[in-house]
Parts: C-alpha cells; structure tokens; sequence
C-alpha cells in the first residue's frame, strides 16, 4: 500500500538515530514499515488499540520481516502493541527514543501525549505530532506540558492543510500557538492557509456574538467567545505588513 504524502512527510523529518521509534495509533502501519524498511532506529514499535489491525500488522512484519532475519544485528527490530497509547511503557530512561502520534484529533492528542509525560517524569522525551483538528490547542497544551520545540513544517495533502510538529523535553526553544519557524509567507500556499484560519475562528467568532446569552452559562459562552477573539489576536501577528489577507 502506498504511503501518504503526509506520512512521507514525517518519516522525511526523522533524520536523528533512535535507539526506539513508537508508532502510535499506527493503523495498518504504514508509517513504521517505512521507518523499519530504513534502519531509522533499533528497534520500531507499532501501538494501536484495535486488536484485528494489530493482529493482521503483526502478520505482515511476520511475512516481510521474519524473526530470523529481524534478530540479525544489522536488522531493525520491530514489536507490535495492541494497547491504549497513554498506557505505554517506554523502554529505559538512559535511550533516545520518538514517539509519534499522528491522524487522530486534537483533544486525543493532548491527552496521550499528558498521559506519556506524566508515566515518565524522568524520560527525555521527543514527538512528533500531526493532529488533524484544533492545532493551536494543541499547541498550548504542549507548551504547558514543558515541551519545547524542534522543528515544525505545514504541509498540504488533497486540499488539506496539516501542521507536523517535532517536540522535546529537552528543547529550550518556546513552542508557539500559532507557529514560528514552519511560516514562509513568500508562499501563496502559506497565505491561504493563513488566511483560511482566520476566517476559520471569524466565523466562530460571529456564531458567538450572535447567539442569544446563556441564562445557565453566560461566563462560559462569553469566556469561548473571548479565548477566540485571543486565538485571532495572535494568527493576525504574524501577517507580514506586506501581506494582509484577503
């Protein structure tokens, strides 16, 4: 099966060695078949909760990686989990290890990666996340957690824009809310994607002012309303003087 652009991506963006890579919510694997056709750490773990996904992956790395040849020295090695992600037992402290997380929506992200840090307090820790909602949450939520930027693209597949962000605990680079480095707006592509989040959060924005006031919950509705207007304050820093968009 052919791998997406958006998983060509992430594995482009793996360029350090690892002694552990886990792919998580794998779904049928394609992304750590790729890492492991690549030698790209010692040893590669599919994790996904779904039993009869794990159980067919389990079969093909069986096929196309057998243990004879997967035990060889010059091998990667692969192991498959069928697992919650937040209940993930990561290997010792001392090695250098990639967790990514990829696909899923942004609250579950923010979740898993919270459940992750907090079973390994002492772990240095790197991501690499891809939510497909709610990235300046996400972002937020990442700051808080004490994880610090590596490095971070904005990519395009079938129409859709996506965010990939490479984090760690070790990082003393601030992650922003709405991006810093990942911008070129040279590119017209970068000014859509721009543009079209703003008009995102305007629209939400507008949904709100309109709506009658909530007898049982006018803090809550106005306090949505002001996080939003807050969430277009800082997208609208980053259009260059030249650049307003449309």
């Amino acid at each position: 099966m052919k791998i997406s652009q958006r998983l060509q991506h992430i594995n482009a963006m793996i360029n350090r060695q690892y002694e552990h890579i886990w792919d998580c919510c794998c779904d049928h694997g394609l992304l750590g078949a790729a890492l492991l056709k690549r030698h790209a750490a010692k040893q590669i773990h599919f994790v996904d909760v779904v039993p009869s996904l794990m159980l067919e992956l389990e079969k093909k790395l069986q096929r196309f990686y057998p243990p004879s040849l997967n035990n060889h020295s010059n091998n990667s090695q692969w192991q498959v989990h069928c697992l919650d992600v937040g209940q993930l037992n990561l290997a010792e402290k001392n090695q250098r290890q990639l967790v990514i997380i990829a696909g899923v929506g942004g609250d579950l992200t923010i979740e898993l990666v919270k459940q992750i840090v907090e079973r390994h307090p002492e772990h240095k820790l790197e991501f690499i996340l891809c939510p497909v909602h709610h990235i300046y949450k996400v972002r937020s939520a990442m700051h808080q957690l004490g994880l610090g930027l590596v490095d971070e693209h904005l990519m395009q597949e079938n129409g859709r824009f996506y965010e990939v962000l490479h984090l760690s605990n070790q990082s003393q680079i601030p992650l922003s809310s709405v991006g810093s480095i990942m911008w070129d707006f040279e590119r017209e592509q970068h000014q859509d994607y721009l543009r079209n989040t703003l008009e995102h959060y305007q629209r939400i924005a507008d949904g709100l002012a309109k709506a009658p006031l909530s007898i049982t919950q006018p803090i809550t509705q106005q306090t949505e309303l002001a996080f939003i207007e807050r969430v277009m304050m800082d997208y609208q820093s980053l259009i260059p003087s030249s650049t307003v968009p449309r």
